[in-house]
């Protein structure tokens, strides 16, 4: 059995080394335990404008494990993981996709080769909990979660991009032409036989985080809009109900009207105004962000490019 670690790096020169020496230590682990033949790195640098790629250079010349693909521009950390994760398709019997923060625990690794040789073809990462979190990141991602799940969008609760794919499931994964990716959404709805390791998140190594607030809702907007088409059904249901109001409010006029009780004023007018105003612009944003995805989908434009490799290309 071949097992591929891929992780993708944006910027993460502080980090790589420790990342390499503790993930490294997992591959030698899962070989003289046997459970695998090789165990190898794949680190795809997503247009870091720093050291990053230099450092990748250094460890792949120093051990044949490690291996290197270099993105012709930054294209985000999904995109980048979906590059990494096509090259290794092809590859390996099995492939893990962590960050490169070691927020994740590498030795959760182990245990999902176990429960892939038990017959698992997806083994999903799941945080126990969020302790290094922000109050503002722990209880905004727990709301995306369950927002996502009640939009009827089919995602693991607390589990990120930290998993274990077999090469049928990753075969699966790639013919998938979407380019608005949102993985934790894809992965699931493959199907296979899926199984759960609880972890527990630790601290940042070093560095900082690459997914400030503007991207973590541009995130969440991609999840929502890529897994459910229930806002534009909310937006439906609001037209009926201002309809209704529309309604009572006519029915309401004509019996102050019939009863001498219709006083001038603009007060009421003014109110009703802003905010039919304001839900009708709210309705075109959200049907804005689905005509945006099919603008994107229908030029078909390449995911990514890569400027250069380094590693042995087939080991």
């Amino acid at each position: 059995m071949k097992l591929f670690i891929i992780v993708p790096c944006y910027n993460e020169e502080a980090v790589l080394a420790e990342t390499t020496v503790r993930l490294q230590a997992v591959c030698r682990q899962l070989e003289e335990a046997k459970k695998v033949a090789e165990a190898h790195l794949l680190y795809v640098d997503d247009g870091s404008s720093d050291g990053t790629w230099n450092l990748i250079g250094q460890c792949s010349a120093r051990s044949s494990m490690v291996h290197g693909l270099k993105l012709a521009r930054n294209v985000g950390h999904q995109k980048a993981l979906w590059a990494g994760l096509e090259w290794a398709a092809t590859r390996c019997d099995a492939a893990v996709s962590i960050d490169a923060d070691l927020q994740d625990d590498v030795a959760a690794i182990p245990v999902m080769v176990d429960k892939f040789l038990g017959g698992a073809d997806i083994v999903y990462g799941v945080r126990r909990d969020r302790p290094t979190d922000t109050f503002f990141k722990k209880h905004s991602a727990q709301l995306f979660y369950r927002l996502l799940q009640r939009l009827g969008g089919d995602v693991v609760y607390n589990h990120a991009d930290f998993r274990l794919m077999s090469w049928r499931a990753l075969e699966a994964l790639v013919r998938f032409p979407e380019r608005s990716l949102f993985l934790r959404g894809l992965v699931r709805s493959l199907g296979f036989r899926q199984e759960y390791v609880y972890y527990d998140r630790s601290e940042r190594f070093a560095g900082t985080s690459k997914y400030p607030l503007r991207k973590m809702i541009s995130f969440a907007l991609d999840g929502i809009t890529s897994f459910s088409v229930r806002p534009l059904r909310f937006i439906v249901l609001s037209g009926l109900l201002f309809i209704l109001i529309s309604v009572g409010a006519i029915l309401y006029g004509l019996w102050s009207y019939v009863c001498g009780k219709a006083l001038p004023g603009w007060t009421s007018l003014l109110v009703s105004v802003w905010f039919i105003g304001g839900s009708i612009l709210t309705a075109m944003g959200i049907i804005g962000e689905y005509v945006g995805k099919i603008y994107y989908e229908v030029k078909r434009r390449p995911r990514y490019f890569i400027e250069e490799e380094t590693g042995e290309n087939d080991p």
